[in-house]
């Protein structure tokens, strides 16, 4: 049976209104990656003999340290590896906490109390909100932004109210905006930085606020840092957690996937507040049985080598100059940002003697279709798109010639901003 005949049968009555309930599957709007998908098939049909600059991923582009694939094929192979990991193992812990402290300067981490993996960032931004959101609670977001825990917060029955992260406040929030209602009824406040996709890093000025924000509204923060040891040009890698007081409030969310190029391998760990951390523990251990021992053994190598992420962030700051210098030659206005491997940049509103771009999607839309370059279009705040260094280079000679590519291809039209 077709998806089609399937619908006509009682199974199409029963889903669940969280997604959709009897109409779930009919809705025709096409969202936003899903139509990066389809322009770029077809850009590739329409042109096969050209390069597609695929500047829109959101993933590195190469592989883990060789340090990394060797540990985890050595721990793979041990019998006393091959069960369930539950919560943990120890010895993860311990790295982790001597992570934070070496990197971020965090001292005091209790591995056994505040410390615990996840398997990966995602997962841990789903589950946070069992542990608090009941229905007509409140989870603070940001836009744009990445929307898990606001949509495992609907999920539930709560609320998701945003604040838009715009240019003139260095696309930090402005909690002083949030009305009194909305404070009061909160009780998760999302924070992400450095950000995607806006690159900016926050200050410990900046977390500073949030923690009396947080303390005198009795709101939990959820800081999600999985670009934090990615930062460039003399900025320290910054934790909420060292900020005095942030234990008291919040919890911070670390990922291996981009600071170590182990996207797919999945482990992380929620550390902080030992209240929290307890009951993510607890929900989590009703989700999954833990992320695969060898992985965690593999991951405690690269958190005992920071110096890999070192290496990874000098790439990516090389190419991000670059990446800059070529679009401001067109007329963009790009600032090279203090973290992560994006680049924030504001749309053009058309082409001199072409069409013209009433959002940020419709200038992404013509990047791939017209120029083969693919991008991620944000209209959640402004009309901006974020391009991604994390393009497929191998060494500087590769990435230059990536760079003048995308140059050529856009200086034979001008742009009106």
């Amino acid at each position: 049976m077709s998806v089609e005949q399937y619908q006509e049968t009682y199974i199409q009555q029963v889903f669940a209104d969280r997604i959709g309930g009897a109409n779930y599957g009919k809705d025709t709007n096409i969202y936003k990656f899903e139509k990066i998908k389809r322009a770029k098939a077809a850009a590739k049909l329409a042109y096969p003999d050209v390069e597609l600059i695929d500047m829109g991923v959101g993933e590195p582009d190469e592989m883990a340290d060789s340090g990394i694939v060797a540990k985890l094929a050595e721990e793979a192979a041990k019998p006393e590896n091959r069960g369930y990991a539950d919560n943990g193992i120890q010895e993860f812990k311990v790295a982790a906490a001597n992570y934070v402290a070496n990197v971020f300067q965090v001292d005091g981490i209790d591995p056994d109390t505040e410390i615990v993996h996840s398997i990966g960032s995602k997962p841990a931004l789903a589950m946070l909100p069992s542990c608090f959101i009941n229905p007509g609670d409140v989870t603070i977001m940001t836009v744009p932004g990445y929307p898990v825990l606001g949509t495992h917060t609907k999920y539930l029955g709560g609320e998701v109210y945003t604040i838009q992260l715009t240019k003139e406040n260095q696309f930090l929030p402005d909690l002083e905006s949030i009305p009194a209602d909305i404070c009061k009824r909160a009780k998760l406040l999302y924070l992400n930085y450095p950000n995607n996709p806006t690159g900016a890093a926050a200050t410990a000025e900046f977390f500073e606020k949030v923690v009396a924000w947080a303390k005198a509204h009795q709101v939990i923060v959820v800081h999600d840092a999985p670009y934090a040891a990615l930062t460039y040009d003399g900025v320290k890698p910054l934790s909420f957690l060292s900020v005095p007081g942030a234990k008291d409030v919040g919890v911070e969310l670390h990922s291996l996937s981009k600071s170590y190029n182990m996207t797919g391998w999945r482990i992380g760990f929620v550390a902080g507040n030992p209240l929290i951390v307890k009951a993510f523990s607890d929900v989590k251990d009703n989700n999954d049985s833990g992320q695969f021992i060898a992985i965690q053994k593999a991951a405690i190598y690269g958190l005992t080598h920071p110096e890999i992420t070192e290496a990874i962030a000098e790439k990516y700051s090389r190419r991000h100059e670059m990446l800059v210098q070529a679009l401001n030659e067109i007329g963009f206005h790009a600032e090279k940002p203090k973290g992560s491997f994006f680049l924030y940049v504001e749309a053009p509103k058309g082409v001199v003697n072409g069409p013209e771009f009433h959002s940020a999607e419709d200038f992404s839309q013509y990047l791939i279709r017209e120029k083969l370059i693919s991008t991620v279009p944000w209209d959640d705040a402004g009309r901006f798109i974020r391009f991604s260094v994390t393009f497929q280079a191998k060494g500087i000679e590769e990435e230059t010639r990536v760079i003048n590519e995308l140059k050529r291809r856009l200086t034979d039209v001008e742009f009106i901003f």
